[in-house]
């Protein structure tokens, strides 16, 4: 699986409508609204480097109210709980 990470910038007063036409586009998982320099953030994935352009060029950056995509791309990932899983031998929590 490959993930982008695409930073939005979008017109100010439609930044729900421009979210949720987003989150509706294939190969998009989440779409965040945030504070900071950019308005929204979405999580692409895909299977192949080359449905990436599909995604972004072709369906996030036509989506109406969309001004400018900045797009990372992960090499690895990690987290809380992949540490947990990783280090754990089987036995149930006691929390």
């Amino acid at each position: 699986m490959i993930t982008a990470i695409v930073l939005i910038d979008c017109a100010t007063d439609s930044i729900p409508e421009v979210a949720e036409n987003i989150a509706n586009l294939p190969g998009v998982s989440e779409v965040y609204s945030v504070a900071g320099n950019v308005d929204l953030i979405a999580m692409v994935r895909v299977r192949q480097y080359e449905e990436i352009a599909e995604v972004i060029a072709g369906g996030i950056s036509k989506v109406a109210g969309v001004i400018d995509t900045d797009t990372h791309i992960a090499f690895r990932a990690y987290s809380q709980h992949d540490l947990e899983e990783a280090f754990s031998i089987g036995l149930p929590d006691t929390d």
